[in-house]
């Protein structure tokens, strides 16, 4: 960490960048994100195991693009999601400093073609707990999953938390923010939850860089992570293409090939 709050402070004292992304000691042993905008204020920024949000959910708000140029102190999960804004147009080359973070090695970066290389390196899949816990949900009939989720998102308040924790999720306008016409209920109600969740999903499955962070904000604890995780894998499994590892974008869900495979559907 020292390292790269030495870097950050020289960006910062030398006027090439605004301010530095990163985290800091929030409540107990929660890690909040921070801002840096003086160099006075980069030793206020942590770097450890509690450090888990993923900071790119911020790099495309107006707020902070108009703050100009940023570091951003970033973690493997949030590097694949920088990658894939820049892939879907969302970030330019130059807009940010990637300090690229993994174990103890630290890495500038500053346009896709360099975190791409970067990335490729990096092995990329679920943690154990996810595996098994999606292998559970693949073993089961399709009953038994629609009870299974059924279950789970009578649960959800429509608080939107999974939503605005998501980098991918960068629209002006959500759909289910609209209300002429109301494509999907406002009401927390067992359809309205459903076609929520099925409509955020199918809009992730291709471009889930599998950060975990919309399970992790849920404040009633529903993993519904794990239905944009499955849409990700099944994507890999089909289309052999995983979202943030690639700065050209090849959309699988708008991309036609006349070889694509069809036993997805049934």
């Amino acid at each position: 960490m020292e390292a790269v709050n030495q870097r950050a402070k020289e960006l910062l004292e030398k006027g090439e960048i605004k301010a530095v992304l990163g985290y800091a000691k929030g409540t107990g042993h929660v890690r909040r994100p921070h801002f840096a905008r003086k160099a006075g204020q980069v030793d206020q920024l942590v770097l450890d195991a509690a450090c888990l949000q993923n900071l790119a959910v911020y790099v495309t708000k107006h707020e902070v693009k108009k703050l100009g140029k940023v570091a951003v102190i970033a973690l493997p999960a949030t590097q694949r999601a920088i990658l894939q804004l820049m892939a879907e147009r969302q970030l330019r080359d130059g807009e940010l400093v990637i300090l690229a973070v993994d174990g103890e090695a630290v890495k500038e970066l500053d346009s896709a073609a360099a975190l791409e290389e970067h990335l490729a390196l990096k092995a990329q899949g679920l943690d154990a707990k996810d595996k098994a816990l999606l292998a559970e949900l693949d073993a089961m009939s399709r009953e038994q999953r629609w009870v299974y989720w059924q279950n789970e998102l009578s649960r959800c308040m429509k608080c939107y938390a999974c939503r605005n924790s998501c980098p991918m999720c960068y629209c002006g306008t959500c759909t289910m923010d609209c209300n002429r016409p109301q494509w999907v209920p406002v009401a927390s109600h067992g359809i309205g939850n459903l076609e929520y969740h099925a409509v955020r999903t199918m809009h992730l499955a291709g471009r889930c860089v599998e950060c975990g962070e919309c399970g992790r904000a849920c404040p009633v604890g529903i993993p519904v992570h794990l239905l944009t995780f499955a849409a990700e894998e099944s994507i890999h499994e089909q289309f052999g293409q995983r979202a943030g590892a690639k700065a050209k974008l090849d959309y699988a869900l708008s991309t036609f090939k006349t070889d694509d495979k069809e036993s997805f559907i049934r």
